[in-house]
């Protein structure tokens, strides 16, 4: 018996299968290119508000009211839209808050021609951290209105932010008088309010991948 002739395979076919091919090469290409989405069920339960353990998806930080260096009020509405970074210091401490603040201070640098990147700082010490505090402690690192807003505000306001909302922090407390909390953690926020990314804050390494990570954001 002879050998079966081939038969030609339909151009619609083979168009087809292209687009198919195409269409899971673009998923595999964006799935490597897109940054995490961080929900409570993600991360290391300690730091997250036991109310919020188990949720797998749509975490979104909390809506806030702080006051900058400036005696302005600040709330989501002057971050909606915007990519941002947070973190936690307090202006009186002598150890890791002078690296964190030289490191957002280079942040601001590499992106402030870009108007859709912020940045935040909320004290961990309010009651000592007045605006008039502040206003020193922005002017002697550089901070530029509008982008960097330096703030203070209700402490168990800002440490139910920290534990409950950007989980920053690995402790429990209630916010009170003798709670206090101390963190390196540099918090990357998209413009949905979505955490994409916790960088330690004092390390060279972390800032740079902190930097790509918002340029992918960007992009």
């Amino acid at each position: 018996m002879g050998l079966l002739k081939k038969m030609p395979v339909p151009l619609e076919l083979i168009l087809f299968l292209s687009l198919i091919a195409a269409v899971i090469l673009h998923k595999v290409i964006t799935a490597k290119d897109e940054l995490p989405i961080y929900n409570p069920s993600d991360l290391n339960p300690q730091l997250v508000d036991r109310s919020k353990q188990g949720e797998s998806t749509g975490h979104t930080v909390a809506d806030f009211q702080l006051v900058n260096q400036n005696g302005k009020v600040i709330t989501q509405a002057d971050y909606s839209g915007k990519i941002y970074v947070a973190d936690f210091f307090f202006t009186r401490c002598p150890t890791i808050c002078p690296i964190m603040t030289s490191n957002m201070a280079k942040l601001q640098e590499q992106f402030k021609g870009n108007d859709m990147i912020r940045l935040l700082s909320l004290s961990v010490t309010p009651e000592m951290d007045s605006v008039a505090v502040l206003r020193n402690y922005a002017d002697r690192h550089g901070a530029l209105d509008g982008i960097w807003n330096i703030t203070t505000g209700d402490k168990k306001h800002i440490y139910d932010l920290a534990r409950k909302s950007y989980f920053a922090v690995v402790d429990e407390g209630d916010g009170g008088l003798q709670d206090f909390i101390h963190t390196p953690n540099f918090v990357l926020v998209d413009k949905e309010k979505r955490i994409r990314g916790i960088y330690d804050g004092t390390k060279e390494e972390e800032i740079k991948r902190l930097i790509v990570d918002i340029k992918r954001l960007l992009n």
